[in-house]
């Protein structure tokens, strides 16, 4: 199976502010720029360890633009086109809906239980207008049966989690609350996911 060298995209103002982003268009806050070099340079190391070169691999984004920022840092960082790389929809972060924009405390302030019954099922559960991890997780499984060559990817903390499931790393309820660094990159190699910061 080909390994994927997962790197999600730097830090937004909306992180920051703990506001769900989803599919809201979001550009990197100075820090958020900053991990995307960070990324390049692990990601150089962990090539250079294996005795490989960042242009023996494709480079796929998340379509979104906080992903492709941090790909073009990324990409150029690494001496490469930063903007010669292919884009999947698929990989675009989970959708969610009427939510994005707000902080879970205001969610929680229009509605008292809708956190409770989110948890309870937090896979499956479909925010107003949006998707549940177990949408995102099939259709990231559709993307990577095209996947025949290890990869670098530019995603979202929603994808690395989907691929923590998908790839029976953690059960489908931790995969949903795993906490996926900003810049981080994330080798998904047979049946294991090592983070490297």
């Amino acid at each position: 199976m080909p390994v994927l060298y997962l790197v999600r995209h730097g830090e937004t103002d909306f992180n920051v502010a703990q506001r769900l982003q989803g599919r809201t268009e979001t550009r990197l806050n100075a820090r958020g720029r900053a991990q995307a070099g960070e990324s390049a340079a692990v990601l150089r190391d962990l090539l250079a360890r294996d005795r490989l070169q960042p242009g023996d691999y494709p480079y796929v984004s998340s379509p979104l633009q906080r992903a492709r920022e941090t790909m073009e840092i990324l990409r150029s960082a690494l001496g490469l086109d930063p903007k010669a790389y292919d884009v999947d929809a698929r990989l675009a972060e989970i959708a969610y809906g009427e939510w994005e924009g707000h902080t879970l405390p205001e969610i929680q302030a229009r509605d008292p239980d809708v956190l409770k019954r989110r948890e309870r099922d937090k896979w499956d559960f479909r925010p107003p207008g949006g998707e549940s991890y177990r949408e995102v997780g099939q259709r990231v499984a559709e993307w990577y049966a095209t996947v025949t060559r290890d990869t670098v990817v530019v995603a979202h903390g929603g994808i690395a989690r989907v691929l923590m499931a998908n790839f029976h790393i953690l059960p489908e309820d931790e995969a949903a609350h795993a906490d996926i660094q900003h810049g981080g990159v994330y080798v998904f190699s047979n049946g294991a996911v090592t983070r490297y910061s």
